[in-house]
């Protein structure tokens, strides 16, 4: 990623410097965030500010703890959620490398992550779809997140038996996106465009595991506790900006308005309770069905009490909070379309069939 460029620190910080990093750089970040929602650019000084303290290589690799990963994770989209996204899916991508890449796909990964390089999962498609024939990629993807920004994006490719397939792409060519198709109210800092993938290389070097690899459970759909936290820190930052305004003002001695916060405070504190152990459980090395029941009711934690912040945020601070030049708009917009994840209704009835076929108050793995 040529434009954006850092200092590499000779060895790899620890966890606990990146996190102390990430938490002075918060601000700092949050202050840039208006400017890039409003011209739609890429965040690419925060990017690289990422790279610069540690942040893409250690947080992506296997030296953290869950608890370590979801701290990092939720501060980056308390911080911006745009940010959260790009670093989400660059934790993503290399996860998928290092899981089912070779040992020299893996050696790859190890210096591109020291170089500051930026991968992400592009899976989302417009028909007819990414095939592979002749050796060659064949289609594009929609809502490819950082287009022609990041350097290495985990593409998914379906294969002449119908599989379907990881396939390692570049993804920093500018000629091959189409950021226009990102036409957004919110999240509009990942640049989530279309990227024309035909004519890319599918051979030994980028062809990444095996058919069905992609998603192969438990570590497809457990892996979703990675979002909710960068969600998490969205909910985070809403209701941050509630309580500023309730104690700047007269509203905070209403009790109207203290119990409508008093509601989104329990519904947040509770997010980040399921944030907390869905990331221990999907985590352990033993994870198996009940770690994906528990991710998925997640899922639903997670969104309700974004909808519960937004609209007490909406109702206490009135038609203030909709103004362009107020930190709620941008706050609830991106927030607001993060929180669109694939079938919401769906994953919210797998996990409810999963808590009603087991005894919540016997001796359980679910509780």
């Amino acid at each position: 990623m040529a434009q954006i460029a850092f200092t590499p620190a000779p060895a790899p910080p620890s966890v606990a410097a990146v996190l102390a990093a990430l938490r002075h750089a918060l601000q700092d970040i949050r202050a840039r965030a208006a400017d890039l929602d409003a011209g739609g650019e890429f965040p690419a000084e925060d990017v690289a500010l990422l790279a610069s303290i540690g942040a893409l290589e250690v947080m992506a690799g296997d030296a953290t703890s869950p608890r370590e990963l979801m701290e990092a994770l939720r501060l980056v989209g308390r911080a911006n959620l745009s940010l959260g996204r790009i670093f989400e899916g660059h934790v993503n991508g290399a996860r998928l490398v290092a899981w089912y890449g070779s040992a020299e796909q893996r050696r790859t990964l190890e210096a591109d992550l020291a170089a500051g390089k930026v991968l992400g999962v592009w899976n989302t498609e417009p028909t007819p779809g990414v095939t592979i024939a002749d050796g060659r990629l064949h289609g594009a993807k929609s809502y490819a997140t950082g287009a022609g920004h990041i350097d290495i994006a985990v593409i998914t490719a379906a294969t002449a038996s119908g599989g379907k397939q990881m396939v390692l792409a570049d993804a920093a060519d500018p000629a091959r996106a189409d950021p226009s198709a990102w036409r957004v109210r919110g999240m509009r800092a990942t640049v989530s465009g279309t990227y024309d993938l035909t004519g890319l290389p599918v051979d030994a070097a980028t062809r990444l595991g095996a058919p069905g690899d992609y998603e192969r459970e438990p570590r497809f759909s457990a892996g979703a506790w990675r979002f909710t936290a960068v969600q998490l820190g969205g909910v985070e930052h809403v209701l941050t900006l509630l309580r500023e305004h309730l104690a700047a003002s007269p509203a905070g001695q209403d009790p109207i308005h203290r119990a409508r916060f008093g509601k989104a405070l329990a519904a947040t504190r509770s997010a980040y309770l399921w944030v907390r152990e869905a990331a221990q459980r999907a985590e352990a090395p033993d994870a198996g069905a009940e770690a994906i029941s528990f991710v998925l009711m997640t899922r639903g934690v997670v969104e309700e009490a974004g909808l519960t912040v937004m609209e007490a945020a909406a109702r206490s601070v009135g038609t203030r909070a909709f103004f362009v030049d107020n930190p709620l708009d941008q706050a609830c917009r991106d927030l607001a379309l993060y929180l669109r994840q694939p079938v919401p209704d769906q994953a919210l009835d797998r996990a409810a069939a999963a808590f009603l076929a087991k005894d919540a108050w016997a001796d359980d793995p679910l509780w």
